[in-house]
């Protein structure tokens, strides 16, 4: 397991928030820890925790750690079923809570996100963010972000990632605890937790093209 007690060009008080938070919130949330673990493992069997490769601090990959939702499920010729289809109620609970969310606070700990910063999404959005929107990357990914607290998965794309970067440019300490508390809002009232039809949101394909390509002059003969 690789610690990093303080992640390159991350603030050491922003660390240290993350720090005691993380702890803090392991400690005390254990029992609950436990019981969605064994309420998971009824529902969805084994293993407890769905892992994925996600980009981090400069697009560095590691392992990202959330309970499992969803069920195996295949159709006739062996191809997973869509999320929505495979999505279990016990699954969905967890989503709109959020508590699907909270074995992160491993990669908070080890130094691999914060508590708050742009979500990290899939390693194949990598090649398909525009210069600007790239530069979500500059700070370590969040369990929480700018842009969750402003729409969740009902904004579009391109608003997610212009808040994104502007939580970059404006980082603060306080701006942190802001965002915190507001999203204690956003979980109680279940707010923007997936877009209508979606079991989260649509994926990310690009950026759609520019106005002056999307209607390109035709050529004179």
């Amino acid at each position: 397991m690789t610690f990093k007690l303080f992640p390159k060009t991350t603030p050491v008080v922003k660390r240290l928030l993350d720090l005691v938070f993380a702890i803090s919130l392991l400690f005390l949330l254990s029992p609950i820890l436990l019981l969605i673990s064994i309420l998971v493992a009824c529902w969805h069997g084994f293993p407890i925790l769905f892992r994925q490769q996600r980009p981090g601090l400069f697009g560095e990959v590691f392992t990202i750690y959330k309970f499992r939702t969803m069920r195996d499920a295949v159709d006739s010729q062996g191809t997973s079923l869509p999320d929505e289809k495979r999505l279990t109620k016990m699954g969905r609970f967890l989503r709109a809570s959020s508590l699907d969310e909270l074995p992160e606070l491993i990669n908070v700990l080890k130094g691999e996100m914060s508590l708050v910063g742009p979500r990290p999404l899939l390693i194949s959005y990598l090649p398909l963010y525009d210069a600007e929107q790239s530069r979500r990357h500059h700070v370590l990914p969040g369990i929480t972000g700018w842009a969750q607290v402003h729409g969740r998965n009902v904004l579009s794309w391109q608003e997610k990632f212009r808040l994104d970067v502007w939580y970059v440019d404006h980082w603060t300490l306080w701006l942190d605890v802001k965002i915190l508390a507001m999203t204690i809002v956003k979980v109680l009232r279940r707010e923007g937790i997936s877009q209508p039809g979606q079991a989260t949101a649509q994926p990310f394909t690009g950026n759609p093209p520019a106005a002056d390509q999307a209607f390109p002059e035709k050529s004179q003969d």
